[in-house]
């Protein structure tokens, strides 16, 4: 039995193939500038899969669109970090990689911004919308985050990047399992 309506996986399929081509392929090339290819693949990593998943088990809703959407900001930190070290080669081909355009150091900083104040306004929207377990349920898994953090990216970005993501993206994608969770995103719930 076909769906009534589009095809909403195909759909979202064939947007990530063009964002995967226009994060590389001139004219636009979006991994030019460390915002804008950032931010397409913390879309990728966040947005993308969640909608395939809701197209799949449930309804893709304006609502998750924009959670999504919003929650793909905080990606743009861990995608910061995959910068770190390739910044003297970015700096040589003309790459404005967010480490190249504002230093190391700041990069570092907006890295921990971008991921934490994310998890930190959906956790008070989670809090807003009476979903007061998922909301300390996110802001318990923000805790490991913000230890590396501490201990791993700001100390030393760029050899700790690898143990950083090891140690905290497990928490972030956790996360979001949580928040889709709350809000009856998830197919187990």
């Amino acid at each position: 039995h076909l769906p009534d309506g589009p095809p909403t996986v195909f759909l979202v399929a064939l947007l990530g193939t063009f964002l995967a081509t226009i994060y590389s392929v001139p004219p636009l090339k979006l991994k030019q500038n460390g915002w804008a290819g950032n931010y397409a693949l913390g879309w990728s990593y966040v947005s993308l899969p969640w909608w395939c998943g809701q197209a799949l088990f449930g309804e893709l809703t304006p609502e998750i669109v924009a959670l999504t959407t919003f929650y793909s900001i905080g990606a743009i930190g861990i995608a910061i970090v995959n910068d770190f070290k390739s910044v003297e080669g970015d700096a040589k081909m003309g790459l404005d990689s967010i480490p190249v355009m504002y230093g190391i150091d700041t990069a570092k900083y907006l890295t921990c911004a971008l991921e934490g104040i994310v998890q930190l306004c959906i956790a008070a929207w989670l809090f807003y919308i009476g979903e007061t377990n998922y909301a300390l349920g996110l802001l318990a898994l923000l805790v490991p985050q913000l230890i590396a953090q501490k201990l791993l990216l700001l100390e030393d970005p760029i050899a700790n990047d690898v143990k950083f993501q090891a140690a905290s993206l497990p928490f972030f994608q956790f996360g979001i399992i949580v928040t889709a969770s709350a809000i009856g995103a998830n197919p187990f719930h």
